[in-house]
């Protein structure tokens, strides 16, 4: 019996951080908390801010394709120049799923909720 290999497989099956449990477990709740999350189509995107936050800015790498997210609270829908929801690279988007096409370089999106 070695001592180093049966403590490495021991902890292991003790420590959830160290089987990669974690890392499923980081990506599930932030994709959860930023109601960003990969589909079939492209990127959803969903985002349900509390009252005390106005907004937040994602960098998020997807398809080989960097997206510059920045989701804004509409406070008086009369007093911005945006309604509710997606604008990608300057044009209002039907919907919440913005189509990504691999390797695109770079898109910008505005998301007003």
């Amino acid at each position: 019996m070695i001592a180093g290999v049966d403590s490495p497989r021991f902890g292991e099956a003790k420590n959830s951080w160290l089987t990669g449990t974690s890392a499923w477990t980081f990506l599930s709740i932030s994709q959860a908390i930023l109601g960003i999350k990969p589909d079939y189509d492209g990127l959803r995107i969903e985002p349900c801010l509390p009252d005390c936050i106005d907004g937040y800015t994602v960098h998020r790498f997807f398809r080989g394709t960097m997206l510059d997210i920045e989701v804004k609270r509409v406070f008086n829908a009369d007093e911005e120049h945006h309604a509710k929801g997606l604008v990608v690279d300057g044009k209002a988007l039907e919907g919440n799923v913005v189509a990504v096409k691999p390797n695109a370089g770079r898109m910008n999106v505005e998301v007003f909720v």
